[in-house]
């Protein structure tokens, strides 16, 4: 057997570096314009469905979402719970999220307070207006899902004089309950609501028991604001919507005499999410999946707050459904339970426990928001802590042994960081209606400040974070199975360069290709399909400089899309401007390589050939 497996890979060596004889060498980029569609675009639908524990696109390859949650601003009323006070400051954001912060998707945060504000009434002018700004997204090229958002189920169980808010539920739903006074007593931190505020706990309780017919309502309401936006973007528009989450972070509030919090799921919450389906199905969502979310607390990192969960009693939910959870780093977040900074592999296993739910349930995983705060006396984590969360969405094996365990990177996961609110610092909220209490500053959200983006003095969005962290290479469609994926993005904390994956020195032409650059390594084995593999290229990828090592091509500097150009660049949709690196790949079951990376300047042929030597016995070695 060791003799037959060595004779294998010695065979898969001689496959691949017979793949040398094709083009090496240095090609101009074209300094022509870069199509916005290409003919592959106008053949696929757009819209993702979920195949084989993968988001699939309507050309058969794997799709990667990367985004982030638009807006926590409807958690907010100055702007009368819309994500941005016109269409022009949507436009505006879609735009940057593109080409400053390399998204694709957006979880795009709906409020049932005002899409409700009557009960039993639709409020069509919200609905109006939410559906506009979702367009400006749509129309930049960039994948939606909706979600009806609630924190502490609802702002109106606070008084004027708290010192925490709530969003969600309208001010009808909490009259009926007559709730008691609120108060969580000694609460550094607002989610302590969820467990110690009996206002909240009370109302949570109610409205996963039906008291009052509150789940119904929301049923219903959500049903017709899905029937809205269904019938008002155009087809084009629709076929990008691609999900919707029913509700943010479930939590029971209290439990009945007996229930655990996996008994709660099975018995309480994953009925809700039938009845959800139901209502999607009904309003013309039928082809698109509901991001379903579990207990809050399944995967807490720490071990006081974590619940059994993770929708354990729900056997095969199937297709229809995708497993959508949260993580933060609690232990990071309190200033007390971790001292030091994230590193390499922090978060590895606790992705991998989402990814591995997923595929238990027969569907796919995605992490809908994950972040760390920028200000107060935690924000010096958030280089290393956001980085290492990118890391874990990535790959499966933290930097350190990838090269050396590449068969267990695994499948990259979809995530959406929490959040992009361009008007982070520059808010006007009366916190709980109080005209003595004005929030400007952070998010303006019970002291949150986590927003990835905000505007300059000239009105521009800026990033606020790292953009070599954030605007990342990424395979956003694989033509086949993704086998493994890794990206060095050299981010910075301070002054220090966050260097966590090394090329290792067995591979001195590919370490000096790269020299001090950012590089990503994808290996993949082709589907058939004749449309191209696609990576997201980042604005530090620019075509001229980026150099491409791969069995499908090898060149420095990279040429405009044609059908006939196996390597090459191209807009993304949307005409944003954003960009994408196009490998197309023959053959099915084949095994491809690719190397991408911005490192060394103008490289020679003969150190073009030698890394792709370097690279082809590499991945003989693991996957041949």
């Amino acid at each position: 057997m060791a003799m037959s497996k060595m004779r294998a890979r010695a065979l898969g060596v001689l496959l691949l570096l017979s793949g040398l004889l094709t083009t090496v060498g240095t090609a101009p980029a074209s300094g022509a314009s870069l199509p916005d569609s290409l003919w592959f675009d106008a053949q696929a639908s757009a819209t993702l469905t979920v195949s084989n524990g993968h988001f699939v696109d309507g050309l058969g390859r794997e799709v990667v979402l990367r985004g982030y949650n638009v807006s926590g601003e409807t958690k907010l009323e100055e702007n009368s719970g819309l994500p941005f006070a016109s269409v022009a400051d949507a436009k505006k954001s879609a735009t940057a999220l593109r080409t400053l912060g390399g998204g694709n998707s957006v979880r795009f945060l709906l409020s049932w307070a005002h899409a409700e504000p009557v009960k039993g009434q639709v409020d069509t002018t919200y609905l109006a207006a939410v559906t506009a700004q979702m367009g400006a997204f749509l129309d930049a090229g960039i994948r939606v899902y909706a979600d009806f958002h609630q924190d502490l189920y609802s702002r109106y169980l606070f008084n004027s004089g708290s010192w925490y808010t709530g969003d969600g539920a309208p001010a009808w739903a909490v009259a009926l309950g007559n709730y008691p006074a609120e108060s969580c007593g000694i609460c550094l931190f607002w989610g302590q609501n969820i467990t110690q505020n009996g206002a909240v706990q009370k109302a949570q309780y109610d409205f996963w028991h039906n008291n009052y017919g509150l789940q119904d309502a929301f049923l219903a309401t959500a049903q017709k604001t899905m029937t809205y936006i269904q019938q008002h973007l155009t087809t084009d528009e629709f076929a990008s919507v691609i999900g919707f989450d029913p509700y943010n972070e479930p939590y029971a509030g209290t439990y009945d005499s007996g229930q655990t919090s996996r008994t709660w799921e099975k018995d309480l919450l994953w009925p809700f999410y039938v009845k959800f389906r139901a209502k999607m199905d009904a309003a013309g969502w039928q082809d698109k999946p509901a991001f379903v979310e579990p207990n809050l607390f399944w995967n807490s990192n720490i071990d006081s707050q974590k619940q059994e969960g993770g929708l354990l009693d729900a056997g095969s939910i199937g297709t229809k459904y995708v497993f959508n959870s949260h993580f933060y780093d609690q232990k990071a977040i309190s200033a007390v339970l971790m001292w030091g900074k994230a590193g390499d592999g922090q978060y590895a296993t606790d992705f991998s426990t989402l990814r591995d739910r997923g595929t238990a349930l027969g569907t796919t995983s995605i992490l809908s928001e994950f972040g760390q705060p920028l200000s107060g006396l935690v924000s010096d984590k958030a280089p290393t802590v956001v980085k290492a969360m990118y890391q874990a969405l990535d790959s499966r094996v933290p930097g350190a042994s990838w090269w050396t365990d590449p068969e267990d990177s695994g499948s990259v996961l979809s995530g959406d960081q929490w959040q992009w609110d361009i008007y982070n610092g520059r808010h006007n909220e009366l916190m709980n209606g109080n005209a003595d209490k004005v929030l400007t500053s952070g998010d303006a959200w019970n002291d949150e400040d986590l927003s990835a983006v905000a505007l300059d003095d000239s009105g521009q969005p800026v990033l606020r974070q790292d953009a070599r962290l954030l605007d990342r290479l990424y395979p956003s469609a694989t033509a086949g199975s993704t086998l493994a994926f890794t990206y060095e993005d050299r981010s910075r904390d301070g002054s220090t360069t966050l260097t966590w994956n090394p090329v290792p020195s067995s591979l001195p032409n590919v370490s000096q290709l790269v020299g001090s650059g950012q590089y990503g390594v994808l290996v993949w084995k082709s589907s058939g399909s004749t449309a191209p593999t696609e990576l997201h290229l980042p604005a530090s990828f620019p075509a001229a400089s980026t150099t491409v090592v791969s069995d499908v091509g090898t060149l420095s500097g990279l040429p405009a899309y044609t059908t006939s150009t196996p390597v090459a660049v191209a807009n993304e949709p949307g005409g944003t401007g954003s960009k994408r690196l196009l490998l197309t790949a023959s053959g099915s079951g084949t095994l491809h390589y690719a190397l991408v990376t911005n490192g060394a300047s103008a490289p020679s042929a003969t150190l073009l050939s030698a890394a792709r030597t370097e690279l082809a016995a590499w991945a003989a070695k693991y996957f041949g």
